[in-house]
């Protein structure tokens, strides 16, 4: 009997050119989807007749309702070695294998810094200029050496931002509920006293937190009341870890400058959601992991966990 595999949200037709497939040939019929399918449904629909779903990243989430409406389901692989969308123990219970791949962390320190930089010199204001016969020279940039940037985390991802501010001469803070000052120095940053007193101090702030029960929410409305009127707030983390609605104000308000951001609550950004319109935002679509490199990892390591399940044998195994 064919075995039946779907690749979801394959937005860019990437998927089944970016890796060997062969491997599968006469053992998997493998379609790729383009269109993230939102509606339960149609997804449970879409997805009757599979026995192994490739999902990327947590575009699409896998909780205990929707793995309890796909019974044929006996392998689900995500990129990366962590998703936090899959409900694990309700995938061992149903006994579905969930497997990992790789995933470089030096995509989204890019990304970080191609929104710091476009926010701080005002680089679409200033290119749209040109393109539409606008002002020569309407904005003035904002410098970063001398400044101080702040991160909230200061993980793999964190840590690399750090030393590329050094290299611009910034000085560096960062703060998280575990990091240690020691830890800090090993990275040539300076702890913060206290979260609030990172944002008082920072013309920047980049958040590289994973999202948890902890980090929810954890800036706010007096958190961005805090932070300087002339600063610029980062997110390629976790969309959640920023309230919505907080955020809004204060870009609307003019509590600080401006936000560059990459995640949002809901993915794909809704086409009339005001973060795609507000002046003082720079938003790019959750591109922080969309590389050739990660894509071509990503799904170079799906088929080999695909081999490896169907001879018996799972590897980078999840529960």
């Amino acid at each position: 009997m064919t075995v039946y595999c779907a690749v979801l949200d394959d937005y860019q037709g990437a998927a089944l050119t970016l890796a060997d497939w062969s491997a599968l040939d006469g053992r998997v019929e493998v379609r790729a989807f383009r269109e993230h399918i939102a509606d339960r449904d149609e997804l449970v629909a879409q997805l009757a007749d599979c026995e192994i779903v490739v999902a990327m990243r947590e575009r699409t989430p896998f909780d205990a309702d929707l793995l309890s409406r796909l019974p044929r389901l006996r392998l689900l692989v995500t990129t990366g070695m962590r998703n936090a969308s899959i409900d694990l123990a309700a995938a061992t219970a149903q006994g579905i294998t969930v497997c990992g791949t790789a995933s470089s962390s030096t995509p989204p320190v890019e990304l970080t810094w191609a929104l710091l930089l476009g926010l701080a010199r005002q680089v679409t204001v200033e290119s749209r200029a040109m393109r539409e016969g606008g002002p020569w020279q309407s904005t003035v940039g904002q410098d970063l050496h001398g400044r101080t940037l702040g991160l909230l985390g200061l993980g793999k991802i964190g840590s690399r931002v750090a030393r590329v501010a050094t290299a611009f001469g910034m000085e560096v803070v960062a703060w998280s509920q575990n990091l240690t000052a020691e830890r800090a120095a090993g990275d040539g940053v300076q702890l913060a006293d206290s979260k609030e007193d990172l944002l008082r101090r920072s013309d920047f702030v980049s958040v590289h937190l994973v999202l948890s029960d902890r980090t929810r929410g954890l800036l706010g409305e007096p958190e961005l009341r805090a932070m300087r009127p002339h600063a610029f707030l980062v997110n390629t983390s976790r969309a959640a870890i920023v309230d919505r609605a907080a955020l809004l104000r204060a870009l609307r308000e003019g509590w600080i400058a401006g936000a560059g951001l990459d995640v949002f609550d809901t993915e794909p950004l809704p086409a009339d959601d005001p973060l795609r319109t507000l002046p003082n935002v720079l938003a790019t679509p959750h591109l922080g992991y969309v590389t050739e490199h990660n894509y071509r990892t990503y799904y170079r390591e799906a088929v080999e966990d695909i081999t490896a399940f169907l001879d018996g044998s799972p590897v980078r195994t999840l529960n």
